[in-house]
């Protein structure tokens, strides 16, 4: 099951329960700011999630995954990968 457009598992955030979150695919706004651009762009190539994409892994995923306060080491990345195949 397709948890999000960037490859996060919602099922294991820790922000599901503290934030009452549903999950990038299920809601318009993320409850952490305005929008997100890895959403934003999924939606407006009518993709389910990175993965689909043509350009996958893009850089804006990369900058995401690699991100040094927020991000996984690519782990987002290998997600998309298995929900693709």
């Amino acid at each position: 099951m397709i948890e999000s457009r960037c490859g996060i598992l919602c099922s294991e955030c820790d922000y599901k329960e503290e934030m009452d979150c549903k999950g990038c695919i299920s809601i318009k706004k993320p409850f952490w700011g305005e929008n997100c651009p890895v959403k934003s762009c999924c939606e407006n190539k009518k993709l389910n999630h990175c993965g689909e994409c043509e350009t996958f892994p893009c850089d804006l995923l990369k900058q995401f995954s690699y991100d040094k306060k927020q991000g996984d080491n690519g782990l987002r990345i290998e997600q998309c990968k298995k929900w693709n195949d």
